[in-house]
């Protein structure tokens, strides 16, 4: 199980789809509070991990805990203390931002539904679009919203599974600000991205999963220096993350 220190537990995970061998040992770990980026090319492994970590899926081999709980035992736990978030924004846009909240408040039998709404409108920067339709919301709006949404009955663990994809620049920031919001506030972050510059602007530690298994896993400072140090002539030019993918993968596509 999680110790008190780690929100997620990886040991040893396996998936496979007939003789497609999606994940082939995978293991990591992800500190309470932190944003965990699992960074990887389409088809990488990185849903599959979420899928399992989640409960949507069942590992064939392996052990995974989620705030203490067996994600193979005790799913009920699990989904009790997480919120997942897909690819694409899961919201009513007939209903207007705000009647999106609250509905969702409404179904977990919360109380105050109203007041949870407001606040995260307010705190998600979506209090001037709170009575429009959700479908006059741009891509960022949206996806503010829908992480909002999941943030309702404040789950100490959140999945944010390529939570970018498909916006635009300056919705890609407004994201951005509000997943660094999360952590502000003390809530878990697992992040799968196959957008470097994602992984470097937002992660604490940034894991990169390819053809199934975890090949390095570190903070950014400490995957820069797995490269030669950089060449001084007139400007030192220090690694980015891209530098350091392409390296450790590149060769081996």
């Amino acid at each position: 199980m999680a110790t008190q220190a780690q929100a997620i537990q990886v040991r040893g995970l396996e998936k496979s789809y007939k003789a497609l061998h999606v994940l082939r040992g995978v293991d990591f770990d992800v500190a309470r509070g932190s944003i965990f980026a699992l960074l990887g090319s389409n088809g990488a492994g990185k849903t599959t991990v979420v899928r399992i970590l989640s409960t949507l899926l069942e590992a064939d081999a392996g052990a995974a805990s989620v705030d203490g709980f067996d994600v193979a035992t005790r799913s009920a736990e699990v989904r009790e203390v997480i919120s997942l978030t897909g690819q694409f924004a899961a919201v009513d846009e007939i209903l207007t931002g705000r009647e999106n909240l609250v509905l969702v408040a409404r179904l977990r039998h919360l109380k105050q539904p109203g007041k949870i709404a407001d606040d995260l409108l307010e705190r998600f920067s979506l209090t001037d679009a709170a009575g429009r339709k959700v479908s006059t919301y741009s891509g960022g709006m949206r996806r503010r919203l829908d992480i909002a949404m999941s943030l309702i009955g404040n789950p100490p663990v959140i999945f944010l599974d390529e939570p970018t994809t498909g916006l635009d620049p300056e919705a890609r920031i407004e994201v951005w600000a509000a997943v660094k919001e999360l952590a502000a506030n003390g809530t878990t972050v697992l992040l799968t991205t196959q957008y470097l510059e994602e992984a470097e602007q937002l992660a604490d530690r940034i894991a990169i999963l390819h053809k199934g298994r975890i090949i390095v896993d570190g903070t950014l400072a400490e995957l820069k220096r797995l490269l030669p140090p950089a060449k001084v002539e007139h400007v030192e030019k220090q690694p980015s993350l891209e530098d350091v993918f392409l390296a450790i993968v590149g060769a081996d596509k």
